[in-house]
């Protein structure tokens, strides 16, 4: 497994669980199948109700905490400085651990200003609840206005990235400042796979859609969270790391992104 070395000098896997919208014993059997796959990056929220069920599977996994990276985000109803230290204790209550490897702000709001709520950030990681800061869903002027306004280590910017939609400005952005780039959806909610040209590129490597477009995204250093339930598909998203993107693919891929 490929990690990213955060500003903070943290390693961070490159390849990840996204859990939204699992829940139940669908959530708990694909992240006990993820971690006996090697998978050892999940990435949760609040908002997404299945920390109960994470921190089950965790609990029925043998791996040591200090092997795993876990990530969660406060909601938009959080954002005030006391709400964020009570949110951030309440996260790691539901997970039933003593620290997260990252916490992020979901998205972003007008209500509350931004330094206030990294100062709640700076607070947990002070108190070694949190090793690294986050944002989600930050655009340029949601970045700007962080960075100049906090002095709080921002590690991390998970935002939509995928070949349809690669916003190029916000990435070159992140990297400008060190800051790390999660893609979420990295498939497009499955587009790919009704993309004719890439399913003619699949046959042509002997890959799948997936697998390609994870493997062009790695490729640019996005850390990449795909949702998987089935072991048919978290394997495939493992398969990664043994095998060269051939440069038509990347070719293609570059050329697909709409904004």
């Amino acid at each position: 497994m490929k990690n990213i070395t955060l500003k903070s000098g943290d390693k961070m896997p490159i390849l990840g669980l996204g859990t939204w919208q699992l829940t139940g014993k669908t959530c708990v059997q694909a992240v006990e199948k993820a971690l006996d796959l090697g998978y050892r990056h999940i990435d949760t929220a609040k908002i997404y109700g299945n920390h109960l069920e994470i921190a089950k599977a965790l609990k029925n996994s043998a791996i040591d905490r200090d092997r795993l990276f876990i990530t969660s985000k406060i909601w938009n109803d959080k954002h005030e400085y006391s709400d964020v230290i009570a949110s951030g204790k309440n996260i790691l209550k539901e997970l039933e651990i003593d620290y997260l490897d990252l916490l992020l702000i979901h998205w972003p709001v007008d209500e509350v200003p931004v330094e206030e709520t990294l100062r709640g950030f700076e607070e947990l990681k002070s108190e070694g609840l949190i090793k690294n800061i986050g944002v989600s869903n930050f655009m340029i002027e949601h970045m700007q206005e962080a960075l100049e306004k906090s002095s709080a280590e921002i590690t991390n910017n998970q935002i939509k990235l995928h070949p349809y939609e690669f916003n190029h400005e916000v990435v070159d952005l992140c990297k400008e400042h060190n800051i790390s780039v999660t893609a979420y959806s990295p498939l497009a909610r499955g587009d790919i796979f009704d993309d004719q040209e890439l399913l003619d590129l699949s046959k042509k490597y002997n890959q799948t859609p997936a697998r390609l477009v994870l493997k062009w995204m790695l490729e640019k250093d996005i850390i990449v969270i795909p949702k998987a339930s089935s072991e048919e598909h978290l394997k495939d998203n493992m398969a990664l790391f043994d095998w060269e993107l051939p440069e038509e693919v990347v070719q293609v891929l570059d050329g697909k992104n709409q904004i």
